[in-house]
């Protein structure tokens, strides 16, 4: 395969004007760059897309950062930033942290230092906030799309959890539930310690102190809302309805509450958080709030295209709404 070297002797000029050719600068003369075209066409020579990106000083390419693909919203966010990205002119690349978190950082640091990407799209999985931050310290342009409510120092798409927690409750109150319980996440995220705001500023608005004894601190896993909701049973506290910060302990709450012979909605309403696609398919079908994955992958994009198109100034950071998606749980 010919390389550069072999175009410059062969077209008699040196590699730094065939650099030139390539990347269409205009103070090249007619007769060379039809000398250098020339060349390349007859010894057949393909410019490798890296010595195009350090020719040009950047890469034409926006890098994906996601935790593990099995995660149950990553489908949406993906499509999301893929649709985004088709009609941009700028090409995708992802890494995933299917292998460990010291080996991302080696992958990226060394993508980074190649100029690979122009820029980074980023789903921050627990422990790499602090190296993120760090690559946009550097000079890296990076948008966050952040569901879990991370207080990161650089513009993120995030969505209103609060509004969330609270449109959550009042669909309850509204159907006539007052004794609804609380199964929230782990409290360590912003979001559900947000969720459970909107939870409580629901109940004091219609007049209703909430009751610890019904409120559980799960983890988003399908398991601790089995947890909770047996514990919650267990207590023998009257509850006619229960709120779960997340679809997959919504989901394990609805196993304890058949297999306590607890009919949903009649005996127990429950209410879930995400609107994954698996929601709309249990037994009975889950209420939920819908976060807006997909818009989520567009919109980051778009603030990360709005930067490396010359904006003076990065970005602000996006909240989006949430809704609520009724359905036979409650």
């Amino acid at each position: 395969m010919a390389t550069i070297s072999d175009i410059a002797r062969h077209a008699r000029v040196s590699k730094a004007t065939i650099s030139r050719v390539l990347n269409n600068k205009p103070d090249v003369a007619p007769e060379t760059v039809e000398r250098v075209r020339a060349a390349i066409a007859e010894l057949g020579y393909v410019p490798s897309a890296q010595a195009v990106s350090l020719a040009k000083g950047h890469a034409s390419c926006i890098g994906l950062l996601v935790p593990t693909l099995v995660w149950p919203v990553i489908l949406d966010i993906l499509r999301g930033v893929t649709e985004a990205v088709v009609d941009s002119g700028y090409g995708l690349m992802m890494y995933s942290m299917t292998s460990s978190e010291e080996s991302i950082r080696l992958l990226m640091t060394q993508a980074v230092r190649a100029k690979q990407i122009d820029g980074l799209v980023v789903l921050v999985p627990p422990g790499m906030l602090d190296y993120v931050e760090d690559l946009h310290r550097q000079g890296l342009p990076t948008v966050l799309i952040d569901d879990r409510g991370y207080d990161a120092t650089f513009p993120a798409v995030t969505t209103d959890n609060i509004g969330g927690g609270y449109a959550a409750t009042r669909h309850l109150l509204e159907r006539g539930y007052r004794r609804i319980a609380y199964i929230n996440g782990n409290q360590e995220f912003g979001c559900s310690q947000d969720r459970f705001e909107g939870y409580v500023q629901a109940l004091r608005d219609a007049g209703i102190e909430p009751d610890d004894a019904l409120i559980y601190e799960g983890n988003f896993t399908e398991e601790r809302g089995e947890i909770g909701m047996q514990l919650l049973l267990d207590r023998g506290v009257a509850l006619d309805a229960v709120f779960c910060a997340n679809d997959q302990m919504a989901f394990g709450a609805m196993k304890v509450l058949r297999r306590a012979g607890k009919r949903i909605p009649q005996d127990v309403a429950v209410v879930g958080y995400d609107d994954i696609y698996a929601a709309a398919y249990t037994t009975p079908s889950l209420t939920t709030i819908r976060q807006p994955f997909y818009e989520m992958g567009q919109t980051a994009v778009s603030l990360l295209l709005e930067y490396l198109g010359d904006r003076l100034e990065e970005p602000s950071s996006v909240s989006l709404p949430t809704t609520l998606t009724v359905r036979e749980s409650s």
